[in-house]
């Protein structure tokens, strides 16, 4: 991939990563996730998955990217019902034990992708935001591009901040919006990483064509080694 590879190199040795989040359901966190992945040449976990009616994140992002199983972690709460975790799993007489959510060995770059936005309930007497606390990875914040997405992402970024979670930038996905861009990073004071068209098609190849597009090697090596980018 260009440029990439020898970043990819360089970050061999990282155990550095992002929890990836949505503002609400369906905003593309799996395919910004599998973005990453690819670019970042990253492990990929997603540790609670709902639903596997089209086999499930895990599945989908290894099956586009022919990921080898060393750059996978194994889903660790597989529920049958695609609804928030917390009911699903009591549908399946199942209870969600943080200490089975420990950050797992990785010898790369770990992309964690959570399941639906920070305030879903994992049980109903722990919150994922509780849980992202916990993880102690910077967030990436996936948001819609068009209508409605400044309600939400202003109120998913003052969750993050009133627990004092790092928040790495916004990745916007959808068909580019004229203000709205420029309105998330001027009132929230957030960085946009990248600006996520919409695609006909998703592919490997097609995946790394818009990465090295957007010069996000660049971008990303200057949010995995801020003291390096400082120099």
């Amino acid at each position: 991939m260009g440029n990439s590879n020898s970043y990819n190199k360089k970050m061999s040795n990282s155990k550095d990563g992002f929890i990836i989040c949505g503002t609400d359901t369906n905003v593309g966190k799996t395919l910004i996730s599998a973005f990453l992945v690819q670019g970042l040449n990253a492990t990929y976990w997603k540790p609670i998955q709902s639903g596997f009616e089209d086999g499930g994140d895990t599945f989908q992002i290894s099956k586009i990217l022919n990921l080898n199983k060393n750059r996978i972690i194994d889903e660790v709460y597989k529920l049958n019902t695609p609804v928030s975790p917390h009911w699903a799993a009591e549908i399946d007489n199942i209870l969600i034990d943080q200490k089975h959510l420990k950050m797992p060995d990785h010898q790369n770059t770990i992309i964690l992708e959570t399941a639906g936005g920070v305030m879903v309930p994992l049980r109903r007497n722990l919150l994922q935001i509780d849980q992202i606390k916990e993880w102690g990875l910077p967030v990436i914040l996936i948001v819609r591009s068009g209508l409605g997405t400044l309600n939400h992402t202003f109120l998913t970024l003052e969750s993050l901040r009133k627990r004092s979670i790092e928040i790495a930038g916004i990745i916007i996905n959808g068909p580019k919006h004229k203000d709205n861009p420029k309105t998330i990073q001027e009132i929230s004071d957030t960085n946009i990483i990248a600006e996520f068209p919409q695609l006909e098609f998703i592919t490997a190849e097609i995946l790394a064509k818009e990465w090295e597009r957007q010069n996000l090697t660049k971008i990303f090596n200057e949010l995995l080694n801020p003291k390096q980018s400082n120099v």
